[in-house]
Order: C-alpha cells, then structure tokens, then sequence
C-alpha cells in the first residue's frame, strides 16, 4: 500500500514495484488522477495488480474508512509506504480542527499505520516506510504549539512534521521489537514533484526556477524503493536512510521521551486511546 500515489515519488515508487509484479493498492485523493496513474503503469509495466482506494488523508474518518475497507478484504499486507505530505505557505484546519501540515505529514501515518498494524503483523515478514526529509534538520518539536497558532512559519512547521515522521519511526521499532514487522524512514532527497504547488501562483513560480535543481521523482524514490523491497534490510528497523544507506538524523530524533510523548499526544489528537 501506498499513500500519495499518483505524482512525484509516490508514484516512481508504484512504477518500480509494479516492474517486480507487487501487488499494489494505491492510495489516492482524486479518481481522475488515481485512473490515469493506473493507466500509466500497465502501459509502462504490463502490471495489472495495482489497484485504488480513495482517501483524503487529513480526515480521520476518511483514513478510518479505508483502513476498515482494506481489512474487510482478508487480504495480506506486506508493505505500507506512508508518501503522502504537503507543505503550505499559510496556517490552515482539517476537517478534525487540527493543522493541515501536521495533520497529512505526521498523524495520517500514525493513525493509518495502527490501524492496519495487526494486519501488518498478520502477514509478517512486512515492512512499514515513512517518508521523512532532511528538513526534520531546521526544527524542533513545539509540544506547547504543535499547530502552529502562535508562530506559522512554513518551514519550521513542515520541518517538525518531519521529525514527528522520524520520532514515531524509531518509536514504532522499539515496539514492534520481537516481531517481523520492521519501520524504517528515508530522506528521499529535494525532489521535483508537485509539492508545495498547492499554495497558488508564487509557489508555482519559485518552484519551477528550482526545478533544475532538483533530482527526478524516479531518483527520489530510490529509497523508498529499497526499503520496501531489497532483502538486503530484511530484518533492519528503526533506521533513518539516504540514498539507500543509513545515515544519522538529527540529535532531537534520537530523543525517547520525547517520542513517547509524541507517541502519546498523537494518540489523543487521533482518537487511538478510546
């Protein structure tokens, strides 16, 4: 399963599985989109394993939703590819009232992931893959303003998300030592894709004058690609990776209680605790 399949590395993740015949369920917000992503990939692959489910990943009752639809199948999963992120400009509320960047980039993870954990460690051997960024570098978490309602700053805020993905990581190794189930997190590199473009005709502009600049989707999900599938890290967990090698996060990832308290609040602001 992947999260934000049909552009940029998300979808040069699916392209690559679908060469080596994984099944594939792609999780999409927009059908027209989805449809042409899985269009795309019989073209190029021949595959005709991937399928689509529709989900807006800053609604928790839509992740609800197609978390119980997925294990209403009684199917195995292998592999979760939690891609799926934003970045904006401006503060703004999911329909939960909580901020949209913390929302996408940290808590549809958290919530998602446990609540297909048991299917995950059903199938086991399986592997979860979070997305994270070096960005994680700039910031730190703010658990007095984790929405940013005192202090909206881009990428302070898009930053954080980041090294929530890194704490929550490492965290969700520590308890799913003992199992086969492993969570591993990547810095995919600066990526040309489409985010940050939904931010309006300014983003737009500054990001194509950096396109240049930036490495291909392709190249980008290089890591990814490896997590979910080279048997070379069959059995690694609770790593930080760049260009398929292990790398060092920042001093503020490794901070345990610190994950645990993320792990905590998380679990409030989802619901997780009822």
């Amino acid at each position: 399963m992947i999260t934000g399949a049909t552009s940029g590395i998300g979808r040069a993740t699916a392209l690559a599985l679908a060469r080596i015949d994984a099944v594939l369920v792609l999780v999409c917000r927009d059908r027209g989109r989805a449809d042409e992503t899985v269009a795309a990939i019989r073209t190029a692959t021949g595959s005709r394993n991937t399928e689509v489910m529709l989900a807006d990943l800053s609604s928790q009752e839509a992740i609800r939703q197609l978390a119980r639809d997925y294990l209403a199948t009684d199917r195995p999963l292998h592999v979760l590819v939690n891609n799926a992120g934003i970045v904006n400009l401006h503060r703004t509320l999911t329909v939960d009232g909580i901020e949209t960047v913390f929302a996408v980039n940290h808590l549809a993870y958290f919530l998602l992931t446990n609540l297909l954990l048991d299917r995950l460690k059903a199938s086991a051997p399986a592997r979860i893959v979070n997305v994270a960024s070096d960005a994680h570098r700039f910031a730190a978490l703010n658990f007095d303003d984790l929405g940013g309602e005192r202090s909206y700053r881009t990428m302070r805020i898009y930053g954080q998300s980041k090294l929530a993905n890194i704490l929550f990581t490492y965290e969700l190794a520590r308890r799913l030592h003992g199992t086969a189930v492993t969570a591993n997190c990547l810095h995919p590199g600066a990526v040309a894709t489409g985010l940050g473009t939904n931010n309006g005709g300014w983003a737009k502009v500054v990001i194509a004058m950096l396109r240049p600049f930036f490495r291909t989707p392709a190249s980008g999900a290089a890591t990814s690609i490896y997590l979910a599938s080279a048997p070379h890290v069959e059995g690694v967990s609770g790593k930080y990776f760049s260009n398929c090698k292990e790398a060092r996060s920042s001093k503020e990832s490794y901070d345990v209680a610190a994950a645990r308290r993320l792990w905590q609040v998380s679990e409030q602001m989802t619901g997780l605790t009822a």
